[in-house]
């Protein structure tokens, strides 16, 4: 049964970190149900503290996964049309793309990095404003990419945890 725990610890982990990059998987709270799995192993010993921190931390980031790249946008001289349009441009750089056969760079990713830029600008143009525009979408953009960054490492830092536990349990 442990060795159950410990496929499905990685599992978790290594759906955690995709999600980090694909907006439909929420990456952090899925990343932090790794760890829980670890608790079942018999090398593992609960420390509470870390859990409820590393619990906290997924929360967090899951929250700010939303508010970051609005704020980015805002700050920016974005309105809600380049709001918008970074989620749309998300979605259609992601999956809209790769359905028409169009996968620019490995995997799509340069849909996925891509299309919010695109969508925030074009959402301002459509808002009509033009001379902050392109401004805007750089907002979006580095948003999108902090908010990433944050769930990325998140993933890896669960993911590293996960390998020492594996290494233990293997070693024992």
């Amino acid at each position: 049964m442990d060795y159950v725990f410990l496929i499905l610890a990685i599992l978790f982990a290594l759906t955690g970190l995709a999600g980090a990059v694909l907006p439909v998987i929420p990456g952090p709270p899925i990343s932090y149900i790794a760890l829980l799995f670890l608790l079942a192993l018999p090398t593992e010993e609960a420390n509470w503290i870390f859990l409820l921190a590393t619990g906290i931390l997924a929360v967090l980031i899951t929250v700010l996964d939303y508010i970051v790249p609005i704020y980015g946008t805002k700050k920016l001289g974005g309105t809600k049309y380049g709001i918008w349009g970074s989620t749309i441009g998300l979605v259609v750089g992601m999956f809209v793309l790769p359905l028409l056969g169009i996968v620019i760079g490995p995997f799509g990713l340069i849909g996925i990095i891509a299309g919010p830029f695109v969508g925030a600008y074009i959402g301002e143009i459509i808002a009509k404003n033009n001379e902050k525009a392109l401004k805007a979408a750089w907002g979006s953009f580095l948003g999108f990419l902090a908010s990433t960054f944050l769930k990325v490492a998140y993933g890896i830092f669960v993911l590293v945890m996960v390998i020492i536990s594996s290494v233990e349990f293997f070693s024992n």
